[in-house]
């Protein structure tokens, strides 16, 4: 199945594609015919042909601009899906504004960075896809307050990007995964096999945690060259999870 856009193949970039949810969405992108670039601070746990990986820590500044002018100096990138990211777990009477400053320049930084670096090349070919990585935690965790704001963030900056570039034609949607099984991120907070994951898995209302293919399917939707009649939306995926309570 090809991903081109028009006679030219898309090209997607996604960061923190080396393991995870990001490893499921480059397995996914290539699956549907994409070139795809991983920017994370390691190279990807598979190969393929059209894999290609950058090496970079997205929560340096520098870095991530050396990185942004390295992608689009190799690459015409047509997708940009901005996955990577960290909780750092914190009561409010905890919080570190250290934790804070990291997550703002992982989460909402960067993805500006990348953005920036992309967008000539999108509005020259008047098409582009932007699929940012929000969070259920949006809606309110415990213990998040750094994580939540900034993965809040993301959906005012999504929603403001899909206004400014819908003439462009490039479309911005966010999708926000809820508690997702066999992640580092998730398991460094709930341990595997757990009484705690358990519990947690009874209290979403299909009554399972989710795969990381699940949130992957999510964002091939939004990347879909077809899909062009859809901007500025927020996609939970998360089992009901964001309608109802949660307890972490």
């Amino acid at each position: 199945m090809s991903a081109g856009y028009g006679n030219v193949p898309n090209i997607a970039a996604v960061t923190g594609g080396s393991t995870g949810i990001g490893r499921a969405i480059c397995e996914e992108l290539l699956a549907r015919g994409y070139e795809v670039v991983s920017l994370a601070l390691e190279r990807p746990e598979f190969s393929h042909e059209r894999l290609h990986s950058i090496e970079v820590d997205l929560s340096d500044r520098a870095a991530a601009a050396e990185a942004a002018r390295e992608l689009v100096r190799r690459f015409e990138v047509t997708t940009l899906v901005h996955n990577a990211g960290v909780i750092r777990p914190a009561a409010v009477a905890d919080v570190r504004l250290d934790d804070l400053d990291f997550l703002v320049r992982l989460h909402l930084d960067s993805a500006v960075q990348l953005l920036q670096a992309a967008l000539p090349a999108m509005r020259a070919r008047q098409f582009g896809r932007v699929v940012m990585m929000s969070s259920r935690a949006v809606v309110g965790v415990p213990g998040r307050t750094s994580y939540s704001a900034t993965k809040a963030g993301i959906l005012g900056m999504s929603r403001t990007w899909a206004l400014e570039l819908a003439a462009d034609g490039i479309t911005v949607n966010v999708v926000a995964p809820g508690p997702i099984r066999t992640t580092a991120m998730f398991h460094g907070v709930i341990p595997a096999g757990s009484d705690k994951e358990r519990q947690l898995a009874a209290s979403i209302p299909v009554r399972r945690l989710g795969e990381p293919a699940d949130v992957a399917r999510a964002v091939a939707f939004f990347a879909d060259p077809a899909n062009s009649y859809v901007t500025g939306q927020v996609l939970y995926v998360c089992g009901g999870s964001s309608v109802g309570t949660l307890t972490l």
